[in-house]
């Protein structure tokens, strides 16, 4: 019989991370892409069997073939591997066989899930244990990683979460981490109380729950998962009574306060860090070293990523799809002292679009900025009539000096940023979709008026 495990979709974030790790147990590794992307040239570099375009033929003699859920069934890989009754696993289900036998560090949010993931690496990497991951992004820092997929050989790994389709209730991990919860695919849930359900059993899985009590809901589900018999350690801002406390000198917990000095800005990522400073410790690794280590954290793909400058403009890219995850972006960015903004957004899933409109508008409602909205990268899901962009834009309020501008595309929506940065300027490339190509656009625009 075959060992060989083929991927439809390898070339996404998620999908090569698994690829990788499934590798690693020994089993060959083909897939498919529809574009190339920098994951998919990671895996082909590593010497993965990985090809552009999909081929039915392509599945024949698999052992099984591995997609996600934005595979369509009328995908033609996945209809010939129902056809021979090859069998499918969800992309979970081949990270779960992936790392049997681990101990698992599982981070799950709404918000800053792959972030945190990376900062339990990089943690556990800087306390000398090397950890095995897998994260939707690629983890900079750590040699030998490729993609978001790491190996390790300390029989500890960390894993990026989902609980957009539910696969997250698949892992029963060693420590959980609840980031935050808000309402958030719907499409999958149905309603806010089965999404919040979900990441109640998700909680009640695991050994032991790594809480963040500054979110309403996180705190309302500390005590059902004590109940159900986990053990939970909360964490939170100074003052939050939680058992860990983040202030401006350090971690207070147990008695004693940890120096934290961290590298990504904003506060939500010293809660990000003090939870996967927790984590951490829960595993074994040195408190000391765990905190420090956050310093150095280099971050990962897309997530306030730097992508170049020219023309006296930086651009930063980062993967930002949510209202509280735009809101957190820009809040930071100005902290930091970015300068004058220019934004360019564009919005993921039309269903999200559609619920969100509103807050989408006033998250982007930013000071000394001008705003370019691309058009809904609608990704596995088929437009809403109605909802667009426009959606968004009827709701902004944009302050005095500050601008938003509707574009026809996502190239249009490049030259429109690049056209609106003066030198100074920081321009951000925001979304989950393909915003992220904008970036060398804008780039290279912006060097021809460099010329």
């Amino acid at each position: 019989m075959s060992d060989r495990i083929h991927f439809i979709g390898v070339g996404g974030s998620g999908m090569s991370a698994v690829a990788r790790l499934i590798a690693a147990r020994g089993y060959a590794v083909s897939g498919t892409n529809l574009t190339q992307t920098a994951y998919f040239d990671a895996l082909r570099d590593a010497g993965m069997d990985v090809q552009l375009g999909h081929d039915a033929a392509l599945v024949d003699g698999a052992a099984a073939v591995v997609i996600s859920t934005a595979v369509r069934e009328t995908n033609v890989e996945l209809a010939r591997a129902r056809e021979l009754g090859i069998p499918v696993w969800h992309r979970s289900e081949a990270l779960v066989r992936a790392l049997e036998g681990q101990r698992l560090i599982a981070v799950a949010g709404s918000h800053g899930k792959t972030t945190t993931s990376a900062m339990v690496a990089h943690a556990l990497h800087a306390s000398g244990v090397d950890a095995g991951f897998a994260v939707g992004a690629r983890v900079f820092g750590i040699e030998g990683a490729v993609a978001g997929g790491y190996a390790g050989t300390s029989g500890i790994s960390v894993l990026e979460a989902d609980e957009s389709d539910g696969s997250f209730l698949r892992y029963h991990p060693e420590v959980a981490i609840l980031l935050n919860i808000e309402p958030d695919h719907l499409d999958f849930h149905g309603t806010v109380e089965n999404l919040h359900r979900a990441f109640a059993d998700f909680a009640a899985q695991s050994r032991t729950v790594v809480a963040c009590v500054d979110d309403a809901v996180v705190r309302g589900l500390v005590e059902d998962a004590r109940a159900r018999g986990a053990r939970v350690v909360t964490y939170g801002s100074a003052g939050s009574g939680a058992d860990a406390e983040v202030g401006p000198d350090g971690i207070a917990y147990e008695g004693r306060t940890v120096p934290l000095a961290v590298s990504a800005p904003g506060h939500h990522n010293r809660l990000n860090a003090t939870a996967a400073w927790l984590a951490a410790l829960e595993v074994g690794a040195d408190p000391e070293a765990a905190a420090a280590s956050f310093s150095s954290f280099a971050g990962t793909g897309r997530r306030y990523q730097l992508r170049g400058e020219a023309a006296g403009v930086r651009v930063i890219d980062d993967y930002a799809h949510h209202p509280t995850e735009v809101a957190a972006l820009l809040t930071a960015a100005r902290d930091a002292g970015v300068g004058r903004m220019v934004v360019l957004f564009q919005p993921a899933l039309f269903t999200r679009t559609r619920d969100h409109a509103a807050s989408f508008g006033r998250a982007l409602s930013v000071a000394d900025a001008a705003v370019v909205l691309a058009p809904v990268h609608g990704d596995r899901e088929d437009p809403i009539p109605g909802v667009s962009s426009e959606s968004i834009a009827a709701h902004a309020v944009m302050p005095d000096g500050s601008t938003l501008t509707l574009a026809a595309d996502l190239e249009d929506a490049a030259r429109l940023a690049a056209d609106a940065a003066r030198p100074g300027d920081t321009v951000f490339t925001v979304g989950s979709g393909t915003v992220t190509l904008a970036a060398d656009q804008i780039l290279a625009r912006l060097a021809e008026r460099d010329v």
